[in-house]
């Protein structure tokens, strides 16, 4: 298994973003690797959304995103997991591989939604682009399946609390 030295953290408060920090921040620890946490504030809901998006200001919208950098690091740090924070404006593949680059990473963790092929169609993504873009390894976490997820299922749906 290669070594895994300095690890990047995509994060935007998701839930799937909520475990990929959990799920990276226990291989960093086990591995005791550098950390990086990289969060996107992605800039296509400006161009699609222009009209509506204009009268929200972009400072506010900005200063939420970069609040959510805030909470990835606390979460970090509450495991005794020091982590350099990481924030851009733009496309998320475009950040992520670019960051990557520059901060020479061996691997990325991001989370996973699972979404129907239409629904990524309607909304523009190429998640699996990614993987062309960067030089390294890729862990994409999964998380529990939920009650929704899984149709017949019993048993309720949980949220990630806290790492």
């Amino acid at each position: 298994m290669p070594t895994f030295n300095r690890i990047l953290l995509c994060y935007d408060g998701t839930r799937e973003g909520q475990h990929a920090l959990k799920d990276g921040a226990c291989l960093a620890q086990e591995l005791k690797a550098e950390v990086h946490v990289l969060s996107v504030l992605n800039n296509s809901a400006w161009v699609q959304g222009a009209d509506i998006i204009s009268a929200i200001p972009v400072d506010l919208v900005t200063n939420s995103a970069r609040s959510l950098l805030d909470e990835g690091l606390k979460k970090l740090a509450a495991r005794g997991i020091w982590a350099r924070g990481h924030f851009a404006v733009g496309d998320p593949l475009e950040e992520i591989s670019s960051f990557a680059h520059d901060l020479k990473v061996d691997l990325i963790v991001v989370g996973h939604r699972h979404e129907s092929r239409l629904a990524r169609w309607w909304g523009g993504r190429n998640d699996g682009l990614l993987l062309d873009r960067v030089s390294c390894s890729v862990l994409v976490t999964m998380g529990p399946e939920t009650a929704e997820e899984t149709p017949g299922a019993g048993e309720t749906a949980r949220s990630v609390e806290e790492l």
